[in-house]
């Protein structure tokens, strides 16, 4: 038997949107009213800058949170929790200003409606998470939730014991009046509250006010479901009727089904059909689909197909043919992102130059959970849809226009998801398109039932999608004090916003803000800059990867900046903190990463031949500031193993501190695996990875000691699920260079290239 709670939907207040900075249109005509910086670079820069804008519409009962009979609070959270804690910060938020009880507190993911849960950091006519923006977005309208609910409640419980509002005091759930000794429950007064007008604009707290905001007491919401097994993600999902879709998908980009042969595949127990999934509008390429009872079906049947494919138009392209094509556009000016002076001519009468090229590859996401989404057609036209979703309006507006229907006939089932790094926000809504394609293609074929399509991890791997491939030419000249006279730096990469639905908007005179974010906005003094860039067009599906643009600008700017402190014959800590005099909070994080990393001490020498090397590195992303440290061992055959991480991180007032070091430990992991073995390479068209043998991960015999040190700050908070992961690789490759005096300029690292 099924128990119902009775639950209380509580009005919550809708604020002044602080960041609508644009308009476009994408998707089914859906107008988006949004501004894509957030969600590749600096959120907190936006929500400071961009002025006021009218109010939103207020948003309905139980927007926010639910309080049951019992007590107990529920909190509605707009963002997907990925394995990144927004279900605790956003409930943390609420929870302090209501004064709930932490352990009755319970999560939920909202479905998609952007009139209640647009992101403010995305200009708040656009629900989706990323670019680390959830909590920078929500900071203010969470808490004035929990302060609006708390002062309904307060107001009830003086209306009925007849007291007056202000001697009722309200502790972990309790609501109490000390002179007449009453206490009661949420719950009591739950039911009186919902029938009071909204305070507009109720007290907040101040900082130290705080029970649960920068408390290490506070745990996560998550946690315990993930653990017990009763977490609900999109592979979990199992409806009444479901088949479990698995596609053969072209191997080359380019590559079309010329025919098919599914007489062997059909023969299988459990299998009910199998057809082509023609593509659409190039946005995945076409392939043929087998429908069956269950996952391990449907993949049996799908080796047993025969599939002829027509490559007459395939790519064959190598990842080699690609980065001699990128040095070739490198070789000739590109479009300008940022001119300040004459820095070429400051670099050809400069006493000492520096030139370097950097390359990054593509690489996959390889989140634990692979790709998924479950959809069930819907007699009024739209359809259902369970998936751990990321990119709800954009999403929901391409469903609705591939359907011919309204974007409120589309339902959206928020789900965990077990990680996305980017992946599961695609711009061209990709693995979802295709989901719903084919739940329309079985309904025809006369399946028309919930239908969950499944990637494997080898379709996850080659599926597409990368993280770009890029290129950094970089050329710097000092003075004889070791000063920057002048820096160009000109990159060659992908736009992912180039051909999707948000290219009017993030493309803007040739130039992609999310190729050169980290490096047109420097924080060290040169006397000139200039950046530049191409952008290069390939048939290789990109988007954006944890930290975006910074996870190879990052990589490219400090591993540089070693080098000029190198040329300088300055020590590389105090070379960055010299030139950081107008970017204190750079600094800040600089100082403190070095003095708990023992900077001013010598490393431990090695033993047998071992080298021992010590790296730093600093870098603003996301509008949150982080620098590392990074001592290595290398050995005589050039293995390099990461012994420990200092890392201090400024993201402003740390809302959940345990959630942040975590958040700082797993971009710092995610980092590394990268810079250590990530490559997606080409060969003759095709990817040549398939899974974790030849994609590999970090092993956890790899993985560093890491301390993590968070700046005390009453700034707004900002993002901590990506700055983590773009400071690593090249405080890693600054060590080895101090180890070895080898510079690491192209990644993954090649352990030949170290050899004793």
């Amino acid at each position: 038997m099924t128990k119902h709670r009775k639950t209380l939907p509580l009005h919550t207040v809708q604020l002044v949107n602080e960041s609508r900075r644009g308009f476009m249109k994408a998707g089914a005509g859906l107008a988006l009213g949004i501004y894509l910086s957030p969600l590749l670079g600096d959120a907190a820069d936006v929500l400071a800058q961009a002025p006021a804008a009218p109010p939103m519409p207020k948003v309905p009962p139980s927007a926010f949170l639910r309080i049951a009979a019992d007590g107990g609070v529920t909190v509605i959270s707009k963002h997907l929790e990925m394995g990144q804690g927004t279900f605790t910060g956003l409930a943390t938020l609420i929870a302090e200003e209501l004064d709930a009880d932490w352990s009755r507190v319970s999560v939920e993911g909202a479905p998609a409606d952007v009139s209640k849960y647009g992101n403010l950091a995305f200009g708040g006519a656009v629900q989706g998470t990323g670019g680390s923006t959830a909590m920078a977005g929500a900071w203010q309208q969470m808490r004035m939730a929990g302060a609006a609910a708390r002062a309904m409640l307060v107001a009830a419980a003086a209306e009925q014991w007849q007291v007056p509002a202000k001697d009722i005091t309200v502790s972990s759930g309790t609501i109490a009046h000390k002179a007449s000794n009453r206490s009661a429950h949420f719950g009591e007064f739950a039911e009186a509250a919902a029938k009071l007008p909204v305070p507009e604009n109720p007290t907040l707290k101040t900082p130290d006010q705080y029970v649960l905001i920068g408390k290490d007491s506070v745990r996560r919401r998550d946690s315990a479901a993930k653990v017990n097994g009763s977490a609900q993600f999109t592979q979990d999902v199992h409806l009444p009727g479901m088949l479990v879709a698995v596609i053969a998908r072209a191997p080359r980009y380019g590559a079309k089904v010329a025919s098919f042969d599914d007489s062997a595949a059909r023969a299988i127990p459990g299998v009910v059909a199998a057809f082509a999934v023609p593509g659409k509008d190039k946005t995945y390429e076409d392939g043929v689909a087998v429908l069956a009872k269950d996952t391990w079906t449907a993949l049996k049947a799908r080796k047993a197909l025969k599939i002829e494919w027509d490559e007459s138009r395939a790519w064959r392209g190598s990842s080699d043919s690609l980065l001699a094509d990128y040095r070739k556009l490198a070789a000739t000016p590109g479009a300008v992102a940022v001119s300040r002076g004459n820095a070429a001519a400051a670099i050809e009468g400069a006493a000492k130059t520096v030139d370097a090229e950097y390359s990054v590859p593509y690489l996959a996401h390889a989140s634990m959970e692979p790709l998924n989404c479950v959809v069930q057609l819907t007699a009024n036209g739209g359809c259902e849809i369970w998936n751990g979703e990321q990119f709800h309006t954009p999403d929901q507006g391409a469903v609705a226009a591939q359907l011919g229907a309204t974007p409120d006939k589309v339902l959206i089932h928020q789900l965990y998801a077990g990680g996305s790094f980017g992946r599961r926000a695609n711009p061209k809504s990709e693995y979802i398109l295709q989901a719903v394609q084919v739940a329309q293609l079985a309904a025809k074929a006369g399946h028309n039932v919930p239908v969950k399509t499944v990637w494997s991890r080898e379709d996850d791997t080659a599926g597409g999608y990368y993280r770009p491939l890029a290129l950094h030419v970089a050329r710097a000249g000092l003075d004889a004090q070791g000063n920057i006279v002048g820096w160009t730096h000109r990159i060659v990469g992908q736009s992912i916003a180039k051909g999707s639905p948000f290219e009017a908007m993030m493309i803007k005179d040739g130039v992609d803000e999310s190729l050169i974010e980290g490096i047109s906005d420097l924080p060290y003094d040169a006397a000139a800059l200039h950046v530049d860039l191409h952008i290069a067009d390939n048939p290789v599906t990109t988007q954006w990867w944890r930290s975006v643009g910074h996870t190879h600008t990052g990589f490219a700017a400090e591993a540089f900046v070693d080098e000029l402190a190198a040329a300088a014959g300055k020590d590389p800590y105090v070379f960055r903190r010299e030139r950081l005099d107008k970017h204190p909070r750079e600094r800040g994080v600089l100082d403190l990463v070095a003095q708990k990393a023992g900077w001013d001490k010598p490393l431990a020498k090695g033993k047998d031949g071992e080298r021992r090397g010590r790296g730093i590195a600093v870098h603003k992303s996301f509008g949150s500031y982080v620098a590392q440290v990074a001592e290595v061992t290398v050995h005589k055959d050039g293995s390099v193993k990461v012994d420990r991480v200092v890392c201090a991180v400024d993201c402003g007032i740390a809302i959940n501190p345990d959630v942040i070091r975590a958040q700082m430990e797993g971009g710092i992991g995610y980092g590394l695996s990268a810079a250590l073995h990530g490559a997606i390479t080409f060969k003759d068209g095709l990817v040549q990875q398939s899974n974790f043998h030849d994609y590999k991960q970090l092993r956890i015999h790899e993985m560093p000691k890491i301390d993590v040190f968070i700046v005390p700050s009453e700034e707004k908070p900002t993002g901590v699920g990506e700055p983590g992961t773009a400071v690593i690789a090249p405080a890693f490759v600054n060590a080895i260079a101090n180890a070895t005096g080898t510079r690491v300029r192209q990644l993954p690292l090649d352990p030949a290239s170290l050899r004793a």
